[in-house]
């Protein structure tokens, strides 16, 4: 049997308490020889300045160069907001995403029924919400240099670069294009072309690989402010969204809403050989330490984890069905009921944990 590697990374606020969660699956598949997984830990963001005055150490990034892929909690906290750019726990994942090149986001955007009256929007425009969004990873804002501040007669300023080349467009597109010929060949493109030059190259090299490479599959531009009021007003109209990082960031965190918590939606970064998934709500500080984060995301990152990396798609449904059976079951976190008697993240983490092993 192959022996997979994992790093784990449970990172700072409540990425311990999740990832404690997702290691009892981990730990019964090995106990019942399913899968040979071996996983080591190691540190990054906050917890790494901490231990070691970087949030990403040369030791993690090798740790993390050599495993098969990653699994990671979340980075941040507000106590280094003021370190300047390179010490912020932030930056760790940053340079992690740009080392192991992991330029395609995954994120799914998906609604259990069960969960259809915790979100805000009308039951009927959310009902059997399917969508998933290809967000580009290591170019854009975040990226683009020059970056800084600077003094000049008005006083402080500062100033970052929005900048996308033609092969960086064209990869991601091809990605999205893939993921969309799995489902309903359907793509809008998300920019702002009508005022960014960034965007116009962006949208013509999306349109020019769509043409060459995936002529069956149907192209739609739109702004991304038109987009941010399309998902909340008519989400379904969407398939797959590709969209670059700045503005992948910021609609996918809107799209998660709909779904009733953004404690409930995974997400993969991949690039060609590697991969790395984590829970996209971050690391939630005002909550960390209470025992009350819902864990199903980093759960369900971890099947993505099994679907993308491991070549085991039995079992990343084994663990999505699982989670599909906890909350028809009725049980949920304090972010998904308004009921004073909610599970506990750890008392959720047992109850999926109990499910899959009746699975297996």
């Amino acid at each position: 049997m192959k022996k997979n590697n994992i790093l784990l990374l449970p990172g700072d606020g409540v990425g311990p308490e999740i990832m404690s969660e997702a290691i009892k699956i981990l730990d019964l598949f090995n106990s019942m020889k399913i899968i040979d997984l071996n996983y080591e830990y190691s540190d990054i963001g906050g917890i790494a300045i901490d231990n070691s005055g970087s949030p990403l150490t040369k030791e993690t990034l090798e740790k993390a160069e050599k495993a098969d892929c990653v699994l990671l909690g979340a980075v941040g906290a507000k106590k280094y907001e003021n370190n300047n750019q390179k010490l912020k726990p932030e930056y760790g994942l940053l340079s992690l995403r740009k080392s192991l090149n992991l330029y395609a986001n995954i994120r799914p955007i998906f609604l259990f029924d069960t969960l259809i009256n915790s979100s805000s929007l009308k039951p009927e425009i959310i009902k059997d919400l399917d969508m998933v969004i290809i967000r580009e990873l290591i170019g854009d804002v975040y990226f683009g240099e020059p970056r800084g501040f600077n003094d000049n007669s008005d006083g402080k300023e500062a100033f970052n670069t929005m900048k996308y080349s033609e092969n960086e467009i064209s990869r991601i597109a091809k990605f999205a294009f893939n993921v969309a010929m799995k489902r309903l060949k359907k793509v809008t493109s998300v920019d702002k072309a009508n005022v960014l030059e960034s965007s116009q190259l962006w949208r013509e090299v999306v349109a020019n690989t769509g043409q060459k490479y995936f002529p069956e599959v149907n192209i739609t531009n739109m702004y991304v402010d038109n987009a941010a009021m399309q998902l909340i007003k008519e989400p379904k109209q969407f398939d797959v969204i590709l969209t670059g990082n700045l503005f992948g960031d910021i609609l996918s965190d809107e799209a998660s809403m709909l779904t009733g918590s953004i404690g409930m939606l995974p997400s993969a970064s991949l690039s060609d050989s590697s991969g790395l998934y984590e829970p996209v709500h971050g690391s939630a500080p005002d909550i960390a330490g209470m025992g009350i984060v819902n864990p199903m995301a980093m759960i369900l990152s971890c099947a993505m984890m099994f679907e993308y990396s491991l070549n085991r798609a039995d079992l990343s449904e084994i663990i999505t069905s699982s989670v599909r059976n906890v909350l028809k079951s009725g049980i949920a976190t304090k972010d998904l009921t308004d009921d004073n008697n909610y599970a506990s993240t750890s008392q959720m983490g047992n109850k999926i944990f109990e499910d899959i092993k009746k699975s297996v």
